[in-house]
């Protein structure tokens, strides 16, 4: 894949700082978007780190248009959208869940990755490059758990808006290929802290970590290897992907 520019969220970390390293690594530019920062990804001069919340929802769509103003597109041959950022709390039974608590949660796990692709599609309408939106989704998008009401319905959220945008690009001349990838059960701090839960609080914290035990999860490396190619091949708009299709 030629050079590319790539504007990821949850670069502080886990999946986003993993993907922005190996993406780095081949010359591509990186624009990370995240409270916090990476050190890791500092030492890069092809990376720019946006602080930023993402539950600041009102604000995305400037950020977004400042970004693609100030991208290169001359010598690229893609412009990607990864929505990588995510929250886990709470785990608890719905009952027990916060009216702030909910709405913190779904502004960061699905009305930010909506309202960035929005974004992102509108301000690169006038790009003629390869457009490609990658949200990081989860197996919890299409399997119910107890305790993890709120997490569970804000990726099967993210896997019907994916499809939705998907039959939406279909019809364009030019359209943004939109995909939902489940990347499995994958070794990052929203993994310990489900099996670090009290059994008595969370009661899927004892699957966490048997899993985890059993040696079922696999590194944020690993995992890199595959979204590169998730990445580079081009996929039909709204498609969901399950990494295991890359694992080769």
């Amino acid at each position: 894949m030629e050079r590319g520019n790539f504007i990821i969220t949850g670069t502080s970390k886990g999946i986003g700082e993993q993907l922005a390293s190996r993406l780095l690594d081949r010359g591509h530019y990186v624009y990370g978007i995240a409270r916090g920062s990476s050190e890791a990804l500092r030492s890069y001069r092809n990376y720019t780190h946006r602080t930023f919340d993402l539950s600041e929802i009102k604000a995305i769509d400037s950020l977004i248009e400042e970004i693609v103003n100030g991208v290169n597109i001359n010598d690229s041959e893609i412009i990607c959208l990864v929505n990588n950022a995510a929250v886990l709390e709470p785990l608890k039974p719905i009952e027990r869940c916060t009216p702030v608590e909910i709405q913190q949660h779904l502004q960061v796990s699905l009305m930010a990755p909506m309202i960035l692709t929005s974004s992102f599609i509108r301000h690169t309408e006038h790009i003629d490059i390869r457009r490609k939106v990658m949200n990081i989704s989860s197996g919890s998008g299409t399997h119910p758990a107890p305790g993890m009401s709120v997490y569970c319905t804000a990726k099967a959220g993210i896997n019907m808006f994916t499809e939705c945008i998907g039959l939406e690009q279909s019809s364009q001349s030019k359209p943004v290929e939109i995909i939902a990838v489940d990347p499995g059960m994958v070794e990052t701090e929203l993994q310990a802290a489900a099996r670090g839960k009290d059994e008595q609080e969370f009661g899927m914290a004892k699957l966490f970590k048997q899993a985890h035990e059993s040696g079922q999860i696999q590194s944020t490396e690993e995992l890199g290897r595959h979204l590169l190619r998730i990445i580079e091949d081009e996929i039909a708009p709204g498609r969901l992907v399950n990494y295991a299709e890359y694992r080769r």
